[in-house]
């Protein structure tokens, strides 16, 4: 999505990707959330390539299931309904793992080692109190149900820590053509990459005020940015 479209509201975006001859809605979908779902993958434990693999998986969960998508903005959480599709092919991935540790070992090893960097525990499933899974057949749900997932909320705080990073992102790239872009360069690595004033000014040959003076213009731009995009995307 370009800096100065509108933002489109999760209302908006989920009505047109009903439509899945949409490809330039399907192609902005992946673009603005591909980022998060990989992000929370890794995080949760696994490589790069089974990270992929949930990208994948999650995104035609979403295709699957939006011909019967009713969004009730007063009841439903498009950030919390999200969470779920990517929580389960999270799950989904290392089931596989566990399945490859069976009859593979040798095999199981490698693939395992490639993912030893995550933060969390593998999930063995879905987590009691969930409720069923919408997309997949009953006999799967029903498996599922019976497995607790000891990293449940060890995953959503990974997911609230990630979707504030995806916000923080998109903002910054819906404002970057509409400040000076000295300012907007100090602002980054100022504030972003936290690098220090006195690296600032080393590194772009600025003083002390044209970096508070960046910090603030950028930093409330920024600001008004995001309670747009929480409104719209949350």
């Amino acid at each position: 999505m370009a800096d100065d479209e509108p933002i489109p509201t999760r209302a908006s975006l989920l009505q047109r990707l009903k439509d899945p001859a949409d490809q330039a809605t399907w192609d902005e979908f992946h673009r603005t959330y591909r980022g998060l779902v990989h992000g929370v993958a890794r995080r949760a434990g696994l490589n790069e390539t089974e990270a992929e693999e949930v990208v994948q998986e999650t995104f035609i969960a979403v295709a699957k299931k939006m011909p019967e998508f009713r969004y009730d903005p007063a009841k439903d959480s498009f950030k919390g309904w999200l969470l779920q599709l990517t929580r389960w092919r999270i799950a989904d991935q290392f089931r596989e793992r566990e399945q490859a540790a069976l009859t593979h070992p040798s095999a199981f090893a490698l693939r395992a080692s490639a993912g030893k960097s995550g933060t969390l525990s593998p999930p063995t499933g879905e987590g009691r109190g969930e409720g069923p899974r919408p997309d997949d057949d009953t006999s799967r749900t029903a498996t599922v149900d019976r497995i607790p997932d000891p990293a449940g909320p060890a995953l959503t705080a990974i997911w609230d820590e990630e979707w504030a990073k995806h916000l923080v992102n998109a903002a910054l790239a819906r404002i970057k053509r509409q400040v000076n872009p000295a300012h907007y360069e100090i602002y980054y690595l100022h504030v972003i990459l936290g690098k220090s004033v006195s690296e600032v000014k080393r590194a772009l040959g600025v003083n002390v005020g044209q970096i508070y003076l960046a910090k603030h213009r950028v930093g409330t731009l920024l600001k008004r940015e995001l309670k747009k995009l929480e409104r719209a995307l949350a």
